[in-house]
């Protein structure tokens, strides 16, 4: 196992270097790492003690500091000590203003402003949340995305991953011999997506979650020719109302949103302008 010390600087909450550190750890197996976290980083003297903890532990220092002067001064101090030093931010503000023109303003924190888009993911997160598993859905014409599945294919998390990136997401079981909701049939603006899953991944699935419910895993729930029954009379329904199927047996949360938003940009024709 290798172990290093990585240094994490930031002018504002860190999300950003923090998320591009961890993408990228990830791609090495028997990698160790010390994160050190240095956030809100906007005066001289709170670099000076960014430099400082770093000549305590050397290791790899990953910037976002939008202050050329601040960002100067670290970067002098690690060629100094002998240390990797990448600014994440620089290629990316340099290819946008090489392309589009115009000039960086150089404003620490931009990106977490209480702006517009801020507001709407809050109020998408609102919405979700009270629209949750065939919840208040006499208004389902307000949501964006409407997804629909069987139970335990991850309808919920998604939804709220999507609400994050400023979609109101809806969701309603679907549970067979059970009627859907009318409102379902007569929506015309959100985009219904039907969720499915290998009956035997769901079997899985299940059966830990009763596990952690301290149930008998021997139901009705986890019975293999059940699944195998509500997966396909699932699919079946989605396929008659032509909405888009999405199996998430082999997705993660992420990868399903991400799916699920090119639909939706598709449909849409223009892309949702958040960011993850």
């Amino acid at each position: 196992m290798k172990h290093l010390h990585l240094h994490l600087v930031s002018d504002a909450t860190g999300d950003t270097v923090r998320s591009v550190a961890r993408a990228c750890l990830v791609q090495f197996e028997g990698m160790e790492a010390t994160e050190h976290f240095w956030v809100l980083v906007r005066s001289s003297a709170q670099m000076e003690r960014v430099i400082d903890g770093i000549g305590a532990h050397p290791g790899l220092v990953l910037c976002t500091v939008v202050d050329e002067t601040l960002r100067g001064s670290l970067e002098k101090a690690c060629r100094q000590m002998g240390l990797p030093f990448v600014a994440l931010l620089d290629p990316v503000i340099a290819a946008i203003a090489g392309y589009a023109g115009g000039e960086s303003r150089g404003l620490p924190g931009r990106q977490h402003e209480l702006d517009a888009a801020y507001f709407r993911r809050i109020e998408a997160m609102h919405y979700t949340m009270a629209h949750d598993d065939g919840q208040a859905t006499d208004d389902l014409d307000d949501a964006d995305i409407v997804l629909v599945g069987v139970s335990r294919t991850s309808k919920t998390p998604t939804c709220i991953y999507l609400a994050n990136r400023g979609l109101k997401a809806a969701n309603v079981p679907f549970v067979p011999d059970i009627p859907l909701p009318k409102s379902l049939s007569t929506t015309n603006r959100p985009l219904v997506i039907g969720l499915t899953v290998h009956p035997n991944r769901l079997v899985q699935i299940r059966r830990n979650r009763l596990l952690m419910l301290r149930e008998d895993s021997e139901t009705s729930y986890v019975d293999t020719e059940r699944v195998e029954r509500e997966v396909r009379e699932a699919r079946r329904f989605f396929l008659s109302k032509n909405w888009p199927v999405i199996d998430v047996t082999r997705r993660s949360i992420e990868e399903t949103a991400a799916a699920i938003i090119q639909l939706y940009e598709q449909r849409i024709g223009q892309p949702t302008g958040e960011a993850e």
